[in-house]
């Protein structure tokens, strides 16, 4: 398939972009604590520029000195930011590149603490349970408010970005003015549809007066708010309308507030352009270049969105972070190059709340591209090593690979008939497909670096050391974990592994031990299937290390299959129909019946090598499982250390 759309120019406002792949802002905490961005976030917007996207829009940036809503965001309410965003804007020109900045203040959304100032709104509603309610805004505040995007606006041109994106989305503080569903006031901001938008309009107005048309002005609105008495799509068409009507020259169309945010970030079982209906609305009632996201993470759909004339570019969210040359390999007609996100949520969403730089499983680099830029491995003291890799892996393919691009040799060892590991496993779930092509990039990239894969061959001390390693790197992963109670040694239950493999085939009535995240999605996958499932979980509520956006995907699916839970039940005994457990409350009850009982309780470590090698004078590094059962994040990233570092 030709990408003939995605490889055009467009143009919008004063530029030209090169193309229609587009970096959306992002939250990533690589800033400074002083509101500047650091070298760090100029290598990050760099890679990305490298990779050949051409809009790349800087991650929310904040425009006012009391609504900074976490301690690494940036901000342009001062010129002391200046200077760290022209270096941004020149790494990226020096590519080909156009650069946006997102003007935002998250409003009821933000952070009173890390502000230090009270939230503000455009009425006094909390954004959910547990945040604090913002004040409403007196109309003088909301004008000199519009002033304040005028002035970042100036220094973003100083700085020589091209373009601007006025946030108005996702519940923070404009789109609080846009929703009646949040905009409750009787002023000259509230009631009517004019009224609503008079915040939006004043600021596009107050920016055009600043910088003409020397930049692009974009705006990013929500296609539907995903809540009663909110934006719906038909809203946002006349929204688009009207912000055409006064100066916007492109829209980037998202969807949701944050209560919903399975929408803003899709989980694992969304598959690319689940918000195209909506854009194609928008699109139509417009003139101006319409930008699409929606867990896009390959071009087939993309090009297809643009050549039916639903959309004019596509943002890349996730998958830029996964991948940042996507773009540059689909131009070199290298797909299956290409590192996808696989929406797993573990490193990005999850530390941009916690205020931590964003990681990505799929792309260990992220977040270390500053040192990668000064690290090329070519350096005159690097010396080629023979490394012996054990386990197939993510975590040991991640380190296969690495290690090989680097000029190691490198002999992979893997167990199974095929590499994957448990990752591979992790594919059979509903909703889970795309691990697997995860799994093939990880393959395919260790291949062609020159990685030796040998599988069907289980590692011992003798084979290693007759590969004559210098440097042994143990992936062995985990083992699945057997609860040690009674019946537990008669072997009467099935692993899960056994059942996502179809090494067993359970009978129709299946109870499943284990309620985290394992078990769950072992239960959901047999339910699916049309067993009759029941899962026994230690903990009071199933699927409790589970991200939120994955979870409720799974609870509305038990919800739908009638899956039963026993939660906060110790399991004592096993049977080969059932199992016996006990309540806090000291009460004894037994679950019986069962044609399958299946033991999914999660993994523990397995190193059987570690010690025995190190003892033989190898060079010996343990990572991911096999040092402690955790997430894939972790192997990958322990994989990239040890292999940037042999």
């Amino acid at each position: 398939m030709e990408f003939a759309h995605m490889f055009s120019p467009v143009s919008f406002g004063p530029i030209s972009v090169k193309n229609r792949f587009v970096v959306p802002p992002m939250g990533n905490n690589f800033a400074n604590s002083d509101g500047t961005w650091s070298e760090q976030s100029v290598a990050y917007y760099r890679e990305r520029a490298k990779g050949e996207f051409g809009l790349i829009t800087i991650e929310a940036t904040v425009v006012h000195d009391n609504a900074k809503g976490g301690p690494l965001k940036p901000c342009l309410f001062s010129d002391a930011s200046i200077p760290s965003l022209a270096k941004i804007a020149d790494a990226c020109h020096s590519y080909g590149a156009k650069v946006a900045v997102q003007l935002q203040n998250a409003g009821p959304e933000g952070n009173a603490a890390c502000a230090g100032a009270p939230l503000q709104a455009a009425s006094a509603i909390a954004a959910a349970d547990g945040r604090d309610v913002p004040q409403a805004l007196s109309a003088e505040q909301i004008y000199d408010l519009v002033k304040g995007y005028g002035d970042a606006a100036e220094r973003a041109l100083k700085a020589g970005v091209d373009a601007l994106e006025v946030h108005m989305a996702h519940g923070y503080l404009v789109s609080s003015f846009i929703s009646p569903r949040t905009n409750k006031r009787v002023d000259e901001f509230g009631g009517s549809f004019e009224n609503r938008m008079r915040f939006s309009r004043l600021i596009l107005e107050e920016i055009r007066a600043r910088v003409g048309n020397r930049m692009a002005v974009g705006c990013r609105i929500n296609s539907s708010d995903e809540m009663p008495g909110g934006i719906d799509v038909h809203d946002a068409a006349v929204i688009a309308r009207y912000l055409e009507a006064h100066g916007a020259d492109y829209l980037h169309v998202s969807r949701a507030v944050h209560i919903k945010d399975e929408y803003m970030w899709a989980p694992t079982s969304v598959h690319a352009g689940f918000s195209a209906d909506l854009v194609t609305e928008i699109k139509r009632a417009v003139h101006i270049p319409v930008i699409t996201i929606g867990r896009f993470t390959d071009a087939y759909y993309a090009e297809l969105m643009l050549e039916q004339g639903r959309s004019d570019m596509v943002a890349f969210g996730r998958q830029s972070l996964a991948d940042p040359y996507m773009p540059l390999k689909i131009k070199e007609h290298r797909q299956e190059d290409i590192v996808p996100c696989i929406a797993c949520l573990q490193g990005c969403v999850a530390n941009m709340y916690c205020g931590k730089p964003i990681r990505c499983l799929a792309n260990p680099e992220l977040g270390f591209e500053c040192d990668a830029s000064n690290d090329d491995g070519d350096d005159q003291n690097h010396v080629a090593k023979r490394v012996v890799v054990v386990g197939g892996g993510v975590g040991g393919l991640c380190a296969a690979a690495i290690a090989a691009e680097r000029g190691h040799e490198v002999v992979l060892l893997e167990e199974q008939l095929q590499p994957g590991g448990n990752m591979r496993l992790a594919a059979f779930p509903p909703g889970k497909g795309d691990i697997t092509a995860l799994v093939r990039s990880y393959i395919v990239r260790a291949q062609k670096a020159g990685a030796d894969i040998r599988c069907n061959t289980k590692a011992s001390v003798e084979n290693i050391l007759a590969c004559e390693p210098d440097v042994v790197v143990v992936a062995s992963g985990a083992k699945p974990f057997i609860l040690p109670v009674k019946g537990a040694d008669e072997k009467q239950f099935a692993l899960g592994e056994e059942i996502l493999s179809g090494a067993v085939n359970p009978g129709h009535a299946v109870l499943v031990i284990g309620g985290g995240m394992v078990g769950c999605e072992i239960g959901d996958f047999l339910a699916e299937l049309g067993h009759e499932v029941s899962i026994v979980e230690y903990r009071d509520v199933l699927a409790a290390d589970m991200i939120s956006e994955h979870r409720k995907e799974m609870m509305k699916h038990f919800s739908e299959y009638g899956v039963k839970s026993y939660c906060q039940a110790n399991v004592q005994e096993l049977f080969e129909d059932g199992v016996a457990y006990c309540t806090p409350d000291g009460a004894c009850h037994e679950l019986r019946g069962f044609d399958t009982v299946v033991m999914a309780v999660g993994y523990r470590s397995c190193d059987e090598l570690s010690e025995e090698l190190r003892a033989q004078g190898i060079e010996t590094y343990a990572i991911g499982d096999a040092v402690r059962a955790r997430r894939a994040i972790d192997a990958t990233r322990e994989a990239y250390d040890v292999a940037r570092g042999l």
